[in-house]
């Protein structure tokens, strides 16, 4: 069965809505060059691969929180989805029978992995940011707290969901740091193009900063700009992970915890341009490999983390 979660998707309207799954089935800116870089930062690779877990000053006065285990090159990164902090990758999963090892610790067992918290994420040990974010800003701050802590290139960048825009934007920017990318149900800038202007339209009015103070959020027009506009990714590996469980069920739907608006029909209309933008996903990349069936619902890393982690290492071999 299931575990109860909090019941998120791709877009900020959701992430505060409470579920029982089980009763239903500075924004870091670019820094000046005289500040450390990745390439700096790949000369200390020998002495800084150690277990961690705590906040990391990345200057102007913030912190923020990195957990990194194992050892290896080259070193995961897991970027969470909206709302999602690092423990999102360290959950036990409560549908698989073994229970498979959590994907954080399963990629620990080859090679090193890192998690951290963006601001305003679940419980963030990071130091609260203005909101609504980007996705430029969070890949700039993802640099900002790599070198910061000494986690040198290169780098394997896995997404699950939001952080899809944020690993390739970061990927663009830094291709000869990147030797591989995982897509983990990862929003697209194709999404809005599946809906009608009244869905479309709906979608934006529902993409509005949720009540708790603080809390990430997103405007998804700049995000599907920054992508738009973005340099393509480098040629290396790229695994492309999609849900083929949705997650806005009929009884979720019915449940009367959804924001006005969002009816059945929007929900099907949601789930039909969702795998239509995954399967134009694809194309964006020199090297890809689109698996389908999952077996899960939006959150693989916690309905088959197993397929998460086995996808992980592929695409770390093919790196190497």
């Amino acid at each position: 069965m299931r575990r109860s979660r909090q019941f998120r998707y791709w877009f900020p309207f959701l992430a505060s809505v409470t579920v029982l799954l089980s009763a239903c089935s500075s924004g870091g800116g670019i820094r000046s060059t005289d500040e450390p870089s990745m390439s700096s930062a790949a000369t200390g690779r020998a002495s800084a691969q150690h277990d961690r877990a705590g906040v990391v000053d990345i200057g102007a006065g913030r912190q923020m929180y990195l957990a990194c285990s194992g050892t290896g090159s080259p070193t995961v990164v897991l970027v969470s989805g909206l709302g999602d902090n690092a423990e999102i990758w360290s959950t036990p999963s409560a549908v698989a029978d073994p229970e498979p090892p959590t994907v954080f610790a399963g990629v620990a067992g080859f090679t090193r992995v890192c998690a951290y918290d963006r601001p305003g994420t679940a419980d963030s040990r990071s130091t609260v940011v203005a909101q609504p974010t980007s996705a430029q800003t969070s890949a700039d701050d993802l640099e900002a707290l790599l070198v910061a802590a000494g986690e040198a290139p290169p780098f394997v960048l896995v997404g699950h969901s939001y952080g899809g825009p944020i690993i390739r934007l970061f990927a663009a920017e830094h291709p000869a740091g990147v030797s591989g990318l995982v897509l983990v149900d990862a929003l697209s800038e194709d999404l809005v193009a599946g809906l009608s202007p009244e869905q479309a339209a709906l979608f934006e009015e529902l993409n509005a900063p949720p009540p708790r103070s603080g809390a990430e959020t997103f405007d998804a027009a700049t995000v599907f700009a920054e992508l738009r506009g973005s340099a393509p990714v480098p040629d290396v590996p790229v695994t492309i992970l999609t849900a083929d469980i949705p997650q806005l069920t009929p009884e979720v739907v019915a449940s009367g915890q959804l924001p006005p608006g969002v009816d059945q029909g929007f929900a099907d209309a949601l789930w039909a341009a969702q795998m239509a933008a995954q399967n134009a996903l694809p194309a964006k990349f020199a090297r890809s490999v689109h698996i389908t069936r999952t077996g899960s619902d939006h959150y693989i890393q916690l309905g088959n983390p197993q397929l998460v982690i086995d996808a992980i290492r592929t695409t770390v071999d093919s790196a190497g």
